[in-house]
């Protein structure tokens, strides 16, 4: 491509329905000279026709949240009401960015679909986000705070209490998502999670049906749980854990068998593939056709739980992009978090797919 074929390309790349005036003059160019340009594009293949989709690989889509992390680790027994002496240490988080970032250290492109403030907050997560996923359709919003989560931690790594500021999530609108369409229509995969609010998850579910796209849905926590669509037929993936499980049924899981129970239910509400973590008691997987599996957790030594989850989950929508089977995916779901679970970092800094495949083989 020549340079102004390179500036309009990048243009279209970040608003497809950016019309021929507007192009025009972002570049200085009259409107039939841009016109010229973008059919020179189209002959060449980078551009697919009309609404100037691109003539790119199919991405991986995530949408939610990416948080500022701030960890704080007690260095003795936690005491309330008085000061704690403490470690603490700053890293980018949010449920849809660590799941965008584990798949991009997996090789998958990947796009993410989130809402931040125009501060040094974003800037530290943009910096840290960019070599692993594309962030072109990121909405910066001046006037609103970029997420943050807090975690004070006790001495041997567990959550003891966390605060959330998910306030800039509510701009995740379905109008804010039309403007992305083509980059949905077009998706490998759609993974949403529960930051979104409750219209925009029910959206997605709509758009992912009618246009045949694969739809994971992520709960963050057991509070959001009623933000789940209330037509989860055809949702292709929900990867939860017990609480959160509990929360949704309104019902105990306390042993096995209850456990498999809320499998069942969960796909009897016509979900493709269903997933409930129990912590250290594994998984359970499941789906209509090859049934319903229980997965061991792998025992190891806890340095910090955060992204555990969202380790698990990237793992889960690899494996299954790979063709793997139930019990393989599960796998390498539970290996994942528990090499994550043994890092300092909320992403584990040596994944890639050779290592996970390398993983797996020692676990067999």
């Amino acid at each position: 491509m020549t340079e102004k074929e390179q500036l309009i390309y990048d243009l279209i790349r970040k608003n497809p329905y950016i019309s021929q005036q507007e192009l025009a003059e972002a570049v200085g160019l009259s409107r039939p000279s841009v016109a010229n340009l973008i059919s020179g594009l189209t002959k060449k293949g980078h551009i697919l026709g009309r609404a100037y989709i691109l003539n790119e690989s199919q991405q991986i889509v995530c949408i939610g949240g990416a948080n500022l992390d701030r960890k704080f680790q007690v260095k003795n027994k936690a005491k309330l009401g008085t000061s704690n002496p403490i470690r603490s240490v700053k890293s980018v988080g949010g449920v849809a960015r660590n799941i965008a970032e584990n798949l991009g250290r997996l090789g998958q492109e990947v796009s993410l679909i989130t809402a931040c403030g125009a501060d040094s907050d974003w800037f530290f997560i943009e910096e840290s986000s960019k070599l692993y996923m594309n962030l072109d359709q990121v909405a910066k919003l001046p006037g609103m705070a970029t997420g943050s989560y807090t975690a004070v931690l006790d001495t041997d790594g567990e959550m003891i209490i966390a605060l959330a500021d998910m306030e800039v999530y509510e701009s995740l609108t379905p109008e804010l998502l039309l403007k992305q369409v083509a980059l949905l229509d077009r998706a490998k995969c759609i993974v949403a999670d529960l930051n979104c609010p409750k219209e925009t998850l029910q959206f997605l579910s709509y758009f992912a049906k009618k246009h045949e796209r694969p739809l994971v849905l992520i709960p963050v926590s057991s509070p959001k749980m009623e933000r789940l669509p209330d037509d989860l037929n055809g949702v292709t993936w929900l990867i939860t854990n017990r609480d959160e499980s509990e929360t949704y049924f309104n019902r105990t899981i306390s042993n096995q068998a209850e456990w498999q129970q809320a499998v069942e239910k969960w796909l009897s509400q016509g979900i493709d593939n269903v997933v409930i973590t129990n912590g250290k008691n594994g998984a359970m997987i499941g789906n209509i056709k090859e049934g319903i599996f229980h997965v061991p957790a792998i025992q190891t030594e806890v340095v910090d739980v955060t992204g555990a989850g969202d380790a698990f989950s990237a793992a889960v929508i690899f494996s299954w992009l790979e063709g793997k089977n139930l019990i393989e995916i599960a796998k390498a779901g539970t290996i994942n978090a528990a090499k994550t679970l043994e890092s300092t970092f909320t992403v584990r800094q040596d994944l890639s797919a050779a290592q996970l495949q390398l993983d797996m083989e020692e676990l067999s």
